[in-house]
């Protein structure tokens, strides 16, 4: 890449992540991001980063057309996000209750994490119903790579991988690598 096209980019990608973090409204943020990539944090809840927290992988897709968003819904909600652990592009974390991701994570492109149903599956309810929520845990050394989707109450162990497109519905022990709608082990690591 040549010096005229590295300033467009550096331009460019500059821009874009001041545009984000004059968007972003949530106001209990600590700990210092690296932002290679826009970050959105929204809510009222907390967002803690951890130390060398990189958000944005340059050579990646989406790195043009894409950010990264943090919901932190409400005051009681919390986002803890560990040492050394690196978001790719397009990353969706809601919390309405608490999601905790460990040191040394990594996280692939376009993945979701939400501790919600977002909406309560009753059809009396599903405008203005609270919906069920359940605490995530995502535990040291994990990687979860692209278009991965995280649910509810899913504790996944130390060390393990989740293989790409993969839906978690339930606890992922340590050690393995898991894939697949619902993810289930495939094998041990």
């Amino acid at each position: 890449m040549g010096l005229i096209s590295r300033i467009k980019q550096f331009c460019f990608v500059t821009l874009r992540i001041k545009k984000y973090k004059s968007l972003s409204d949530c106001k209990r943020v600590s700990g210092k991001p690296k932002l290679y990539f826009p970050l959105l944090l929204k809510g009222n809840g907390k967002v803690q980063f951890g130390k060398n927290f990189q958000n944005g992988v340059v050579e990646s897709s989406c790195y043009y057309s894409n950010y990264n968003y943090i919901l932190s819904m409400d005051h009681e909600s919390e986002v803890i996000i560990g040492d050394n652990v690196v978001f790719s592009n397009g990353v969706s974390i809601y919390a309405k209750s608490k999601v905790t991701i460990e040191d040394k994570v990594m996280i692939g492109i376009n993945c979701f994490i939400i501790d919600s149903d977002g909406h309560d599956l009753s059809a009396q309810e599903r405008m203005t119903g609270i919906p069920k929520t359940a605490e995530i845990t995502i535990k040291k050394n994990v990687a979860i790579y692209y278009n991965s989707t995280i649910l509810k109450g899913v504790t996944i162990g130390e060390n393990s991988v989740i293989g790409s497109g993969s839906i978690v519905t339930r606890d992922i022990p340590a050690n393995v690598f898991a894939a697949g709608n619902p993810a289930k082990v495939i094998r041990n690591l």
